[in-house]
């Protein structure tokens, strides 16, 4: 077994791997909805290119969570600190996908002139920014009370994909023509959602970190 000094460093690099790789999806959720209303093409390459490092981070903290626990054998609030770890990186993985779809819509869309001006879905898109940041800052100082604001801010953004849904639906109808475009933005505001609920799910896996409790903050 490696040292407890060696053991309590290695806990520490997990976290600031974390750290690290929540903040290149925190910067590829930015960089994809900027990509699309701005129709910056090669922005949206970019995100393909994080995407990479992204998944890359994950695989090793998935390497040093499974060497900690066959080396250490960890118990109570160790052991639920690596298994946060795994669900963790989990849900950052899966918003890094979100964001890479999301510039696949800036891709097919192109240079199109757009049906509508993006004002709701960077909105929707800094809240969900900042809800990656709250619960990864949630994670780091072990606050409860900053995970479950995250998951109240979850509610701001059903709100947000709800009044896009209405919106895009009325154009549909009014101009079959924009049926195309405005799906793909519809699949945006619901990558968004999804990225907002695994947020939320990293908030859980704060509350559960310290309190050895699941609280679901959806309901």
């Amino acid at each position: 077994m490696i040292q407890r000094s060696e053991y309590q460093k290695s806990l520490e690099e997990l976290q600031q791997d974390i750290l690290q790789m929540g903040g290149l999806v925190e910067e590829n959720i930015s960089r994809a909805v900027d990509s699309l209303a701005k129709q910056d093409l090669a922005s949206a390459e970019k995100v393909f290119a994080v995407e990479e490092e992204i998944d890359k981070l994950e695989r090793k903290i998935e390497e040093t969570c499974l060497r900690l626990i066959a080396t250490q054998q960890p118990m109570a609030k160790d052991l639920r600190k690596i298994a946060s770890a795994f669900k963790i990186i989990t849900d950052l993985e899966r918003m890094g996908d979100y964001s890479v779809d999301i510039a696949k819509v800036t891709k097919r869309i192109g240079k199109e002139k757009l049906i509508k001006p993006l004002i709701d879905l960077p909105q929707m898109a800094r809240i969900v920014q900042e809800m990656a940041k709250n619960s990864l800052d949630a994670y780091v100082a072990e606050d409860v009370e900053l995970a479950k604001a995250v998951g109240k801010d979850d509610d701001r953004v059903d709100a947000y994909h709800k009044q896009i849904f209405r919106e895009l639906l009325i154009i549909m109808m009014e101009n079959p023509r924009t049926i195309t475009q405005a799906t793909n933005l519809l699949f945006v505001s619901r990558s968004l959602e999804r990225i907002a609920d695994h947020a939320t799910n990293i908030s859980e896996s704060v509350i559960y970190l310290v309190s050895g409790k699941r609280i679901d903050l959806n309901e």
